[in-house]
């Protein structure tokens, strides 16, 4: 029953990160047909990198992974007003850093900004301005993901997902009327307040959930307290693994513009394909596994925990397999729809579809990690996956040299995609042998067994999805020849048929589990 309850919610939080997602594929639509590529809106990109590194550092990544599983264990140990002490003490320490480094942060800014132009240079002084701006959003952010780690072990898992549209829904709202109000040299910085107003929303769409589930809104200045402490003892080596991560994304970047100069675009709009099948469920899991792994850890109940495992891991692959083999036959013909038009010409769609195909098998397994590490960190480990990681990360980097050194430059950007999955897969892998050894022996030939089914069944897709993409291409060019890149979606509709239709003959039992998490009509809040 709880499994079942583990897909849907995963379902449910899917469904919401896909429409942050969609809203946020229409968002880059309209601010690119204001904004262009001109240099404010790539000072503003610069800009934007860094309220989200510390979003990661401090937000959705290491505070939210080492606070969830010592809040959900107090709840279990000590009852519901020990917890709320913690997370008051844990919101207080953090909201009195992050409000430091913000205050620091815009009275260096301001400094800088008065240093004489050759100080920093032209370049930099167009981003400063906006770093500033944006700068408190590293407040109102990491502290609304405290508030949805905290509604996730409440179970209200659609409430914190849905925060992240919110982004998007200001963003649209301000490039449609608010920002072609204003001249053109104040029209980036009017989009830099929308940042700061986006995640001031956030926050308080957050509030009135929190209260309801029993927040009270007081200051707490007990840091010493030995649950602090041990929070903030986890985050350490997941803050110092994300931070590695963050280095890395930079060195890939770095060899990608070395690889070609069309590289580090064509990989970017490959990757976007691949986070929207993630985000339907590989991420939304791995949110809702957390505090309810969590919960079995703090019950010591770890046979639960294992067989919560390998039923995410199963549905997973059931879901991502097809996924993986889609994107690897239809890449040219999705790549052209989407993106196909004004200076993104056929040249471009190869490149990108090249990178994509070699980033589609990844889906099977960079799903690994989004279901182990969860389960590390519910066993308050989060130094297990920052050492696979950094192994993970250099096996990664090496195979990026190696392919920008041996390979044509045609191929480069390929290589580095297949890097990524290279280096997750071993991520994956390793991941597993060491839970295993934690929690005892997974399934594996039942995860085998789903792997193997979801193969066949993708296999068959694709044979279908790629005739009858061919067929209606050229039946389409004949008659309206600018509709012929429409024919992939037929081909989708028709693949995903013959899919579920091949799963149902061969009985896949993870069909009956997708189908049963989204039938069920229990509400999440009920459920034990």
């Amino acid at each position: 029953m709880q499994n079942r309850n583990v897909i849907r919610f995963a379902f449910t939080v899917g469904g919401f990160t896909m429409l942050s997602r969609i809203l946020g594929m229409v968002r880059d639509v309209l601010t690119s047909s204001l904004f262009g590529t001109t240099l404010a809106f790539s000072a503003f990109t610069v800009a934007w990198r860094i309220p989200n590194l510390f979003r990661a550092l401090f937000g959705e990544g290491a505070l939210s992974a080492a606070f969830i599983p010592v809040f959900q264990e107090t709840r279990q140990c000590q009852g519901e007003a020990a917890a709320w002490g913690l997370a008051r003490r844990i919101m207080s320490l953090a909201g009195v850093v992050l409000l430091t480094i913000v205050g620091l942060g815009i009275i260096g800014l301001t400094i800088a900004l008065h240093w004489p132009g050759d100080a920093i240079g032209d370049r930099t002084r167009t981003i400063l301005p906006l770093v500033r701006i944006m700068l408190p959003y590293v407040f109102f952010i990491c502290m609304g993901a405290l508030a949805m780690g905290v509604l996730n072990t409440y179970r209200l898992f659609s409430i914190s997902a849905f925060t992240p549209a919110l982004l998007n829904i200001t963003w649209i709202l301000s490039v449609l009327l608010v920002i072609p109000v204003f001249r053109p040299p104040l029209r980036i910085t009017v989009l830099a307040w929308t940042v700061f107003v986006a995640g001031a929303v956030q926050l308080l769409y957050l509030l009135p959930p929190l209260w309801r589930v029993g927040w009270r809104p007081r200051f707490e200045r007990d840091w010493s307290n030995p649950l602090v402490r041990r929070v903030f003892l986890l985050m350490g080596p997941s803050a110092l693994g994300l931070a590695v991560n963050q280095v890395d994304v930079l060195l890939s970047s770095w060899l990608a513009m070395a690889a070609a100069p069309w590289a580090p675009s064509a990989l970017y709009y490959a990757e976007r394909l691949i986070y929207l099948p993630q985000g339907i469920l590989a991420t939304s899991l791995g949110v809702v596994l957390l505090p309810i792994l969590s919960e079995y850890a703090a019950a010591n109940r770890r046979t639960d925990m294992l067989d919560t495992v390998q039923h995410g891991l199963r549905t997973l692959l059931f879901v991502m397999t097809p996924a993986a083999i889609g994107l690897l036959v239809l890449a040219t013909p999705v790549v052209a729809l989407l993106f196909q038009h004004g200076k993104f010409d056929a040249l471009s769609t190869f490149h990108t579809a090249r990178a994509l195909r070699f980033y589609a098998p990844g889906l099977m397994v960079f799903c690994l990690a989004k279901v182990f590490v969860p389960a590390f960190y519910a066993l308050q480990d989060t130094k297990t996956p920052v050492k696979v990681g950094l192994c993970t990360v250099a096996i990664c980097f090496t195979c990026n040299v190696l392919s920008v050194l041996l390979l044509p430059e045609e191929w480069r950007h390929a290589g580095l995609a297949a890097s990524t999955v290279i280096a997750e897969c071993f991520n994956g892998l390793t991941l597993a042998t060491l839970l295993c050894r934690r929690l005892g022996r997974l399934p594996f030939r039942a995860i085998l067994g789903t792997l193997a089914r979801a193969l066949a069944c993708a296999a068959l897709m694709a044979l279908a999805a790629y005739y009858a993409n061919g067929f209606l291409s050229t039946f389409i060019a004949g008659y309206y020849p600018r509709l012929a890149s429409f024919s992939v979606l037929p081909a989708i509709v028709l693949a995903a048929l013959v899919y579920l239709f091949a799963a149902r003959l061969l009985r896949a039992p993870e069909l009956g589990f997708v189908l049963e998490a989204l039938h069920r009509k229990k509400s999440p809040a009920k459920v034990a």
